[in-house]
């Protein structure tokens, strides 16, 4: 079971949690994280989520998932990283890149506050790392190459931030 923190919309903790699968009340909102990793060449790591997911199976993403109780955007994503493609990284590795309050996605409420990281790497990715079964495979790919998957729906829709807020930072 999973637990999250909820805040109000100042970002404020309320003092309460929700178990993931609850719907957020209208007045809440959680922590959301994602992680573009960027290596030296321009491309981005991105990871295509494992046929089992209940939402989105077999689209590619980047790295990302939810805060849990207790945990800051910084941890939750350093987490998510390890679970996700086994990757290990500092605090100091990453930056802060975007942040957003998010209410409703085409029509359906969200209710959370997303931050997305950016971190620099240049080593392997070896998946038998990962604490999850989450991910299926990842790839290093150019801006042009994510465009094409996002193009063709076989990006998941959220992501579209990735392009405005992302490239060429």
């Amino acid at each position: 079971m999973e637990l999250w923190d909820l805040y109000d919309e100042n970002r404020a903790l309320t003092g309460k949690t929700l178990v993931r699968g609850q719907k957020i009340p209208e007045d809440s909102y959680h922590i959301v994280v994602n992680a573009w990793i960027r290596n030296s060449r321009g491309q981005y790591l991105i990871s295509q989520r494992s046929a089992d997911r209940p939402d989105f199976p077999l689209l590619w993403e980047c790295v990302g998932g939810s805060a849990l109780a207790g945990e800051d955007s910084l941890t939750a994503i350093l987490r998510e990283i390890k679970e996700e493609v086994g990757l290990d990284f500092s605090p100091e590795d990453g930056n802060l890149a975007y942040s957003v309050i998010r209410k409703v996605i085409n029509g359906l409420r969200y209710g959370d506050f997303l931050d997305v990281w950016l971190f620099e790497y240049d080593g392997p990715v070896d998946l038998s790392k990962a604490t999850t079964a989450e991910v299926a495979q990842t790839k290093w790919m150019t801006v042009d190459e994510i465009r094409t998957l996002f193009d063709e729906k076989k990006f998941v829709y959220t992501l579209e931030y990735f392009f405005d807020e992302i490239v060429g930072k």
